[in-house]
């Protein structure tokens, strides 16, 4: 579904929103890291009967970075929430790819009595900050922050890390190697490095009481999103429902059209397309 952004302006960052502004059920759907609404489109089964509202997060996508420091997901989220209000939705379902999970975890967590879903894709965080997925990322922003770009990339590829991801997951790699590729490389470098080094700021004891319909969705063959997180988090989160999926490495068209319909048959069964403003 194509949309025309909004911009809304936070602190001194303006940030680009995308509000479909027709269904009665309200989702709020987030990027990952380094993502954008084009990333949520490939993954979230629009439709008229789904409201759907995306923020694309500081520094990302068509937003600005502002000066507010330090970048974090707590800020993400915040910003998130100031969106949805000014959209006038008081209560929808939260979710999200990679980093979006993170944040649609958070906002489950710490406003309770605004999330009424939760749909978790390729979960990178569960409950630890800085966990050891994420290394590569603040591996990648040192070199940025440090070096001429291409000279930046060029040690990355040769890297032990690369290496493995070269080996393991292809498709990670892909995704990492255009990070060297931005025009605001820097002030994404920075970006890049706090959002590694932080968290959802969950616990699993606060992750465990969430008493609302969940969907947890994850997949093999990739070292950023492990497996293990996504059945970690549905583990611990009260009925939770886990899905995977097939590989975005092995069938990146299958992969989608998995996610999509998962995420619609989770909405259709939970919530029957009701308002739930």
């Amino acid at each position: 579904m194509s949309v025309a952004p909004k911009m809304m302006l936070r602190d001194d960052a303006a940030l680009r929103v995308f509000d479909t502004e027709q269904g009665r059920l309200p989702v709020v759907f987030q990027h990952g890291l380094g993502g954008d609404a084009a990333q949520v489109a490939q993954n979230f089964p629009d439709g008229p009967s789904r409201r759907r509202l995306t923020v694309e997060c500081r520094a990302q996508g068509g937003s600005g970075a502002g000066h507010k420091r330090p970048f974090s997901i707590a800020m993400f989220a915040d910003d998130v929430l100031g969106a949805a209000d000014a959209a006038g939705i008081e209560r929808f379902v939260a979710g999200g790819i990679s980093m979006g999970a993170a944040i649609a975890l958070r906002l489950a967590a710490r406003h309770p009595e605004r999330v009424t879903g939760l749909v978790l894709v390729r979960p990178a965080w569960a409950f630890d900050a800085a966990p050891e997925n994420m290394r590569p990322y603040a591996e990648m922003a040192e070199l940025i922050r440090n070096r001429p770009l291409n000279e930046a990339r060029a040690v990355f590829a040769a890297s032990a890390t690369a290496a493995r991801f070269r080996a393991e997951a292809p498709d990670n790699l892909a995704s990492l190697l255009g990070f060297f590729e931005r025009d605001n490389a820097a002030v994404f470098a920075e970006m890049m490095q706090a959002i590694a080094g932080d968290g959802p700021g969950v616990s699993r004891a606060a992750a465990s009481v969430l008493s609302i319909p969940t969907l947890v969705v994850g997949s093999g063959v990739d070292l950023v999103h492990p497996l293990a997180t996504a059945r970690e988090l549905a583990k611990t989160i009260l009925n939770a429902i886990f899905t995977e999926v097939t590989p975005k490495a092995t069938d990146k068209d299958r992969h989608f059209a998995e996610i999509r319909a998962a995420i619609g048959g989770f909405l259709d069964k939970n919530f029957n397309n009701q308002d739930q403003s």
